[in-house]
């Protein structure tokens, strides 16, 4: 077991305990109406838990609570863990930013680039300046995800095998090739688009550190700070905390469980930075307090002060934001005012985001629903669970943004 973060009084650190109860109540009513079958919520702040609470199932049966140590499907909130390990290689002088894929993984120099036609009749063209571990990082690279059905390009990678698992057979380097076999979507930073940039970001960890990426997550990052339920895999010890996975229905939008095919294999052949992470909430607020600390937790260094504060400014050329500079987004929300920075997204208007939020903080999600943000302006973070896929299905980030910020007092 994981060693949480201490708990407190939510009226210690600023926090209405009568505010934090509208939380609860709110998506109470996810469950009550059956659009959730369960959730976790956790708020810290100063390095403390101020508000947890539970609701619901973990199973489709009803059987098991979601409770304190369900554990869950984190998909792209792997991601800053992959983006972390990565710049932890880069403090070591053994990464650069500027340094070409291709120098890790060649077949990313000869990569085309997709420029009109249709998935039948491409028109491609050469790359004009080579892929880097920077557009790697900032979703800058000219890659894509299948399932998001915008573009020719994701009909490729569909076409492929890659919409919400991987071709029969393949590991990390299998997947890496095909990738790169495909055309980029854009140029190699002139736009933005999420993807599976982070996939191949954990390929090069590997062949950097010369280890797999579970074993320089668990040896470098989840090991030293205490993230002892997390994994790309889950133990026979860990399965009956494990939650099920589930879709709407269309008909009635209730939550029912997802078919076997969504479901990714256990364990992975594919060590997916990009997604494929198993987690608990507690060994994420240990990572959001690394985080919020600037690269500490409980005396154990990953990453530098000023690496963080780097990761966590805005990336995108010209201070854009993702609304101006990115393609549409598989989201509940809007992107207005988020930039983005090494692995995460950042506020750099709070205005134009419509949604309460600080400038400064750093968030992501995952497809499942799940969420997190980290804001320092308010030594805060919240850590969202559930698993209900995907997660443009509901509202449940804003909502949560404007009952969390609401029960600040102090």
């Amino acid at each position: 077991m994981s060693a949480p973060l201490p708990r407190v009084d939510p009226r210690e650190v600023g926090l209405a305990p009568d505010r934090l109860r509208r939380i609860d109540e709110h998506f109470q009513a996810y469950v009550d109406d059956g659009r959730l079958s369960g959730w976790l919520v956790a708020v810290a702040r100063h390095g403390r838990v101020a508000h947890l609470s539970t609701c619901g199932s973990a199973d489709a049966s009803g059987n098991r609570a979601f409770v304190d140590d369900t554990v869950v499907r984190l998909y792209s909130m792997t991601k800053p863990v992959t983006s972390v390990a990565a710049m932890m290689l880069v403090e070591r002088g053994m990464l650069g930013l500027k340094d070409p894929v291709s120098r890790y993984l060649p077949e990313f120099g000869e990569s085309m680039v997709f420029a009109g036609g249709t998935e039948e009749d491409p028109v491609l063209i050469p790359q004009d300046r080579p892929m880097l571990i920077w557009h790697l990082l900032t979703h800058t690279a000219g890659l894509t995800y299948g399932f998001q059905q915008q573009d020719p390009v994701d009909a490729m990678y569909r076409a492929a095998g890659f919409e919400w698992g991987y071709p029969e057979g393949f590991d990390l380097t299998d997947c890496c090739r095909a990738w790169a076999s495909l055309p980029l979507l854009f140029q190699p930073g002139t736009e933005w688009n999420y993807s599976i940039a982070t996939d191949v970001l954990g390929r090069v960890v590997e062949v950097v550190s010369g280890m797999t990426l579970d074993r320089f997550f668990e040896d470098e990052i989840l090991g030293p700070i205490g993230m002892h339920d997390t994994s790309f895999a889950v133990p026979p010890e860990r399965q009956d905390r494990l939650a099920d996975l589930f879709i709407p229905d269309p008909a009635t939008g209730r939550a029912v469980q997802a078919p076997s095919s969504l479901v990714r294999p256990n364990p992975p052949r594919v060590l997916s930075g990009g997604g494929g992470l198993y987690g608990t909430a507690d060994d994420y607020l240990r990572f959001c307090q690394m985080v919020l600390n600037g690269g500490v937790l409980d005396g154990v260094r990953l990453l530098g002060r000023h690496t963080v504060g780097y990761m966590a400014r805005n990336h995108l050329p010209g201070d854009a934001d993702l609304e101006a500079y990115g393609r549409p987004l598989f989201s509940e929300t809007t992107y207005d005012g988020i930039g983005f920075g090494l692995g995460f997204s950042v506020v750099i208007d709070a205005a134009a985001n419509k949604v309460p939020c600080s400038e400064g903080e750093l968030a992501w999600g995952g497809a499942a629903s799940t969420a997190f943000w980290i804001d320092p302006a308010e030594s805060l973070s919240v850590v969202f669970l559930t698993q209900l896929l995907p997660s443009s299905t509901h509202p449940i980030r804003p909502e949560l943004k404007q009952l969390v910020y609401q029960s600040l007092v102090n």
